[in-house]
């Protein structure tokens, strides 16, 4: 009798599906994610900003090797340590906050490096104008938060654009085209 139901229990253990292994997902932490960038001012300097407001998600299935991630940046929330700076930044010579509050990137896929993601392709929007931006991922870590003890994953991720191919025209060649972008994102499992 007891092998008649351990062998139940075998055959039972056997024949039911294994929980499939899904995407992880997890929310932005706005008080540890900060996008900035740099652009050079008229060949004597390198002037630094970064957004103060982030939100969004992301995605890992890191068996699938598979990903998103979906990034929202308020622009009034500008700060380069320059009150006067950050009130033109925001006008519509630049980020034009009034009318594009917000500025956007969306993923349209992911790529893996062993089992370390490597790269984001997607979609940046800013002014209205939604180009192809790919962000190369420069650090990447997943772990417990020695703090709080939440789950978390954290990553710098960067790429080159050039602000006049998004419409902001403004000061050219003066205040340089090309802008380095950086992303400063940490996330916490949901």
């Amino acid at each position: 009798m007891m092998q008649r139901r351990s062998l139940a229990v075998l055959l039972l253990a056997v024949t039911l599906p294994l929980p499939a292994l899904a995407a992880e997902s997890y929310t932005v932490d706005p008080a540890h994610t900060f996008p900035h960038f740099s652009v050079n001012h008229l060949g004597f300097s390198t002037v630094q900003g970064r957004f103060d407001k982030t939100s969004g998600k992301v995605t890992l299935d890191r068996a699938a090797k598979t990903g998103s991630v979906d990034i929202a940046i308020q622009a009034d929330s500008i700060s380069t340590g320059f009150a006067k700076r950050d009130e033109h930044l925001m006008s519509p010579d630049f980020f034009n906050a009034a009318e594009f509050p917000t500025i956007t990137y969306q993923s349209s896929s992911m790529t893996f490096k062993g089992d370390t993601p490597a790269s984001v392709n997607g979609k940046l929007s800013l002014l209205g104008v939604t180009k192809p931006v790919t962000l190369t991922i420069d650090a990447f870590k997943c772990g417990t938060n020695p703090m709080n003890k939440k789950e978390e994953c954290g990553a710098a991720a960067s790429a080159q654009i050039k602000r006049s191919d998004f419409g902001m025209k403004a000061f050219l060649p003066g205040v340089g085209d090309d802008i380095k972008l950086v992303f400063e994102i940490e996330a916490y499992k949901d």
